[in-house]
């Protein structure tokens, strides 16, 4: 049985960082371990990638975070099968799924630290 994944490349600009996921659709067999990239460019010394899993019509889901300093984490859904591991010499952060699913078959997105710029605004009502 073949079992496809859609990567959709995905690249956010966001002061000098790039991310890139070369790959496009991917296919393989179920059971087989599959590997997709995800390419780096950054000035920041302390790299945060995340990795993010989208079915259809559904909200990306965060998978897991890796750092270049300290410790990532990975959402308990995802820890058996899936890693990924920063390497700061070929700016590469490759997601490693193991034993692939049916259910594994979704849009898989890279993301590089900052992925959203938050505001805060404080409302305060007038007493007169």
């Amino acid at each position: 049985m073949k079992l496809i994944s859609q990567l959709s490349v995905l690249v956010m600009y966001i002061i000098n960082n790039r991310v890139e996921q070369p790959s496009g659709e991917m296919t393989t067999n179920k059971g087989d371990p599959v590997t997709l990239q995800c390419n780096y460019s950054t000035s920041a010394t302390n790299v945060y990638i995340y990795w993010y899993k989208q079915l259809p019509n559904r909200s990306p889901t965060f998978m897991l975070s890796v750092f270049s300093f300290g410790k990532g984490t990975t959402e308990d859904e995802f820890k058996d099968r899936f890693s990924a591991t920063l390497n700061s010499k070929s700016t590469t952060v490759p997601l490693m799924i193991e034993d692939v699913r049916v259910s594994d078959s979704a849009v898989y997105y890279c993301a590089l630290q900052p992925t959203v710029t938050e505001t805060h605004s404080t409302l305060i009502q007038k007493k007169n």
